[in-house]
C-alpha cells in the first residue's frame, strides 16, 4: 500500500461510526488492531433464551477485576434485582436506559464512533458493543501499578513536607488539590501524539495567572498535537524561547509545595503523565537558586543560604578561568608567597595551564557521570574514591600540580550548592569558552566572556517574559524575595508579587 493509500485508509478509519451490526464492528476493530496479541474480544449473550449478542474488548495487560461490578450493576439497574437481566434484557431496554438515563457508574460513557472507540480502548478501557444499536459503552478499566509517594531524591530539605511526586498524574493532581482548596485552581488537559496519546495538564490559577502567558503557553502547547510525548523534558524543549542557550528557561521540580507556591506566584505548572517532573513555567534566572527549603527556615538564614549560592554560582562558572588568567597573564596580581608556592607545585608539569585544567576537568566530569550512571548504593563512593585515588595518581605523575587539584575540585563542589540541575549543567558547558578565552586574553578575555553572557541573560526570554526579571528590568517591590529573602512579617503584608504584572 502506497504512502497516500495508507493516508487515505487512515482518515476513513478515523471517521468510521459504530454500526448496529456486530460483525461489522468486530472486523473493523480487528484490522484496527492487528497484531496485538493482549487484545481480548468476549463474545457473550443475553436477553430472552439469550438470543441477542454482545461482546467486549480491551486490553488484559490494562484490566481491572473491579470494573466487572460496574459493569454488573448498571445491567442490573434495568430490571427488578430479583429477576436476572440475562433472562428479560433486550437490546431495546439497554437502548433506552444508557440513551435516556445515563449509567449508573462514574467510570462509564458512551461514544458513537469506532475511532474514539478504540482511543478509549488504548487509553485503559473496556468497550461493550450491543447489536441492533450503534452506540457503545466505553468503561475505564486501567490500574497499572506506580511508584508510590516517597521523599523526593532530586530536592531533599532538613525542614518541610517529604511529598514526592510520582509517575500517576491524578497522584500529582490530587497532592495540589489538597493544598489549593479553591475553584480558582484551574486544569486543562491536552492529549499529544500520535502514538503515545498523552495526557498533558497545565494548572494554573486563574485569579494570579497572567493571562497573555497563559494563552502563549495554549499555544504553544497546541502545536505539539502530532508529537509522541514520553517525558517532561519534550515539552520544554518545544515551547522554550530560544534552543540553543545553555540557559534552562523552565523550572522542574519533584515537591507538590514548591509546585503550589508556584502557582500561588502567579506561575503555570505542566504535568504529564507517566513522568514525576513538573514544569514550571515561567522560569527566572534568579528562581534558580532557589530551595523550598527557604521558606522553611528564619529569614536570615535563608538569606545567607541564598548569597551563598549566588557565590557557589560565580565560583563554579570562573574559578579555573581565574585561575588561568591569574597564572599565565597577571602573576603581578598574585601574593608573593601565595606565588612562590603556586611556582613550586607547577614545577615539572608538563602541560601549560589551560591543557592541565582541561585534563582535570575531564576526568572529574567523567567520574561524575559515572557516579550518576552506577547503582546508588555504589555510585556515591565510586565518585569519591575515584576523585581522590585519580587526583592523588595525577599529582604523584607530574601530570597536574595540587593547586590545580584544589581549583577543580572547588569547582565542581561549587556546582553541587545549585539547586537546579540544569542550571549547573549550563555552568559546566559555559566554563568551557571562558577557559579558553582566559588562555588567550587573560582579565580581558575572562571580561569579554562576562559580556557576552550578560548581554545574552538581558536578551533571553522564558515564554516572552524577560529573564533577569526583576533585575532587569528593574522591579524594586519584587526584590523582596530574590536575592534575599525578607521575614514574612514584611513579605506577607507587602502587595501580592505578580512576577508578569497584572492579570489582564
Amino acid at each position: 500500500m502506497n504512502q497516500t493509500s495508507f493516508a487515505d485508509t487512515r482518515s476513513e478509519m478515523d471517521t468510521q461510526p459504530i454500526s448496529p451490526l456486530l460483525e461489522s464492528n468486530l472486523k473493523w476493530l480487528e484490522t484496527r488492531f492487528e497484531y496485538c496479541d493482549d487484545l481480548s474480544v468476549f463474545q457473550w449473550h443475553f436477553g430472552p433464551e439469550l438470543r441477542h449478542t454482545a461482546f467486549s474488548v480491551y486490553f488484559d495487560s490494562l484490566f481491572e477485576n473491579k470494573t466487572l461490578n460496574y459493569m454488573k450493576a448498571s445491567l442490573q439497574d434495568l430490571v427488578p434485582h430479583e429477576v436476572g437481566p440475562a433472562i428479560t434484557v433486550i437490546p431495546e431496554d439497554v437502548i433506552r436506559f444508557f440513551s435516556n438515563h445515563g449509567v449508573s457508574s462514574q467510570s462509564a460513557k458512551l461514544v458513537n464512533d469506532l475511532k474514539e472507540a478504540s482511543d478509549d480502548i488504548v487509553t485503559g478501557h473496556l468497550v461493550i458493543f450491543f447489536n441492533g444499536w450503534e452506540q457503545a459503552l466505553s468503561y475505564k478499566v486501567a490500574s497499572l501499578i506506580t511508584r508510590q509517594v516517597t521523599e523526593p531524591g532530586a530536592e531533599s530539605v532538613v525542614h518541610g513536607p517529604r511529598e514526592s511526586t510520582v509517575e500517576n498524574l491524578q497522584k500529582n493532581i490530587g497532592m495540589l488539590r489538597q493544598r489549593l482548596k479553591t475553584p480558582n485552581f484551574k486544569l486543562e488537559k491536552f492529549t499529544l501524539g500520535v502514538d503515545t496519546k498523552t495526557e498533558v495538564n497545565i494548572a494554573y490559577l486563574i485569579n494570579v495567572v497572567n493571562l497573555e502567558v497563559l494563552a502563549e503557553l495554549k499555544k504553544r502547547i497546541s502545536g505539539m498535537k502530532q508529537v509522541n510525548v514520553l517525558d517532561t523534558s519534550f515539552v520544554e524543549e518545544w515551547i522554550e524561547d530560544s534552543t540553543y542557550s545553555p540557559f534552562p528557561q523552565y523550572r522542574y521540580t519533584e515537591r507538590p509545595d514548591t509546585a503550589t507556591a508556584a502557582l500561588l506566584d502567579g506561575k503555570i505548572i505542566v504535568l504529564v503523565e507517566g513522568t514525576g517532573s513538573i514544569l514550571i513555567c515561567p522560569g527566572l534566572f534568579t528562581e534558580m537558586h532557589q530551595s523550598s527549603e527557604d521558606y522553611y527556615q528564619r529569614s536570615m538564614i535563608a538569606s545567607l543560604i541564598r548569597l551563598m549560592r549566588i557565590f557557589a554560582f560565580f565560583i563554579a562558572l570562573t574559578l579555573p578561568s581565574i585561575y588561568i588568567a591569574l597564572t599565565t597573564f597577571h602573576p603581578e596580581l598574585i601574593p608573593t608567597v601565595l606565588l612562590l608556592a603556586i611556582m613550586n607545585a607547577r614545577e615539572g608539569i608538563p602541560f601549560p595551564a589551560f591543557y592541565e585544567a582541561a585534563i582535570m576537568e575531564f576526568f572529574f566530569e567523567l567520574l561524575r557521570e559515572a557516579g550518576a550512571r552506577l547503582p546508588r548504593q555504589i555510585g556515591a563512593t565510586i565518585s569519591i574514591v575515584g576523585a581522590l585515588v585519580i587526583g592523588e595518581a595525577a599529582i604523584s605523575a607530574g601530570i597536574a600540580s595540587p593547586t590545580m587539584v584544589v581549583v577543580v575540585a572547588l569547582t565542581g563542589i561549587a556546582s553541587f550548592a545549585i539547586p537546579q540541575y540544569n542550571m549547573a549543567t549550563a555552568i559546566r558547558i559555559i566554563k568551557i569558552p571562558l577557559m579558553i578565552l582566559s588562555t588567550f586574553l587573560g582579565g580581558f578575555g575572562l571580561m569579554i566572556g562576562f559580556l557576552w553572557i550578560l548581554l545574552h541573560l538581558t536578551s533571553l526570554r522564558s515564554l516572552g517574559q524577560p529573564y533577569l526579571n526583576p533585575l532587569a528590568p528593574l522591579q524594586p517591590k519584587q526584590l523582596l524575595d530574590t536575592l534575599l529573602r525578607a521575614p514574612f512579617k514584611i513579605l506577607l503584608r507587602s502587595p501580592r508579587n505578580k512576577l508578569f504584572g497584572s492579570k489582564k
